[in-house]
């Protein structure tokens, strides 16, 4: 039984869900109440997702309607939002890097977590806000001071889709840079729609793509990575620790804005970005105001997107 999770509902208010197949095919949608309040760390460590299948087929689930509701992140706020910079070969060349021999690391306020579907809010004095699909590692257990990769291998509860959005003007400038000005901007991390198990995901092989205005811009495979994920886990688990509900954002393939081959994103543009047995989600953008606590526009998103 393939299971995709979900948190539905507005924003702050959203409520755990699990997608799961009938014997004909059919995709219904079930509350997770029963089980946990939530979709976060603690529903993760607990065995959260085998307790599910065991709940769905004793039919302790009750089912419920997404109609008109809205997708909220998969994962409640977590503790810590770790992305890996420059991982994909092609994209490394694309930015004129050299391909790094270690991950490239740094964080992202865990504030910047967005759902799939929320208006996304370009800064207010911003020029070069850019795109980046990536493939979200969600954290199932404890990782810290793991001795293998096949040990971190087992610390993945699941994967999801996640936009890395980018202000280039803030992030690259300078002789040491400013990646953390660059990526650290209200709503720059929208995720979901949804969180599929690991055990039902090979990692290694997804198409990755993005969308602007309809006209494709990334098109690639997880394939072409340089630290897979269960590597990203361990080599991680040397310099942090990673708790259960954590997410880890992998890099992004070639075909951002960066390159010069496109035109940076703009206000009224929509962006939509699809990752192979994940799902798509899709934004659109608007010039925030200055002087605005956020500039966030999540209660105005669109409804849930069923067939994502």
């Amino acid at each position: 039984m393939t299971l995709k999770f979900a948190r539905l509902g507005t924003a702050g208010n959203e409520q755990p869900a699990v997608i799961a197949q009938d014997a004909d095919g059919t995709e219904k949608y079930f509350s997770l109440t029963p089980l946990t309040q939530d979709i976060d760390g603690g529903f993760l460590a607990s065995d959260g997702i085998e307790r599910t299948r065991k709940a769905l087929n004793s039919g302790e689930l009750p089912e419920i309607s997404p109609e008109g509701q809205r997708i909220g992140a998969p994962v409640a706020r977590p503790g810590a939002v770790v992305a890996i910079g420059l991982n994909y070969t092609a994209h490394a060349a694309e930015s004129g890097a050299t391909p790094p021999e270690v991950p490239v690391v740094f964080l992202k306020p865990t504030n910047t977590i967005a759902g799939p579907f929320d208006a996304a809010p370009i800064p207010p004095s911003s020029d070069k806000y850019d795109w980046e699909v990536e493939l979200a590692i969600v954290i199932g257990r404890e990782a810290s001071y793991l001795s293998s990769v096949s040990e971190a291998e087992a610390c993945i509860a699941g994967y999801a889709v996640a936009n890395d959005l980018s202000e280039r003007d803030y992030q690259i400038p300078g002789a040491a840079g400013q990646w953390t000005k660059g990526k650290s901007l209200p709503g720059s991390t929208p995720l979901g729609p949804w969180l599929v198990p690991a055990s039902e995901i090979d990692a290694s092989n997804l198409r990755l793509q993005t969308l602007v205005n309809g006209e494709a811009r990334q098109d690639s495979n997880t394939s072409d990575m340089i630290f897979d994920p269960a590597t990203i886990v361990h080599h991680l688990s040397q310099y942090m620790v990673l708790e259960p509900g954590d997410v880890i954002i992998t890099g992004t393939p070639e075909g951002v804005a960066l390159s010069g081959r496109f035109p940076f994103i703009q206000p009224g543009d929509t962006v939509e970005l699809d990752i192979e047995g994940l799902g798509r989600q899709r934004q659109e953008y608007f010039r925030a105001q200055a002087g605005s606590a956020s500039g966030d526009q999540s209660s105005a998103a669109a409804p849930a997107h069923v067939n994502a």
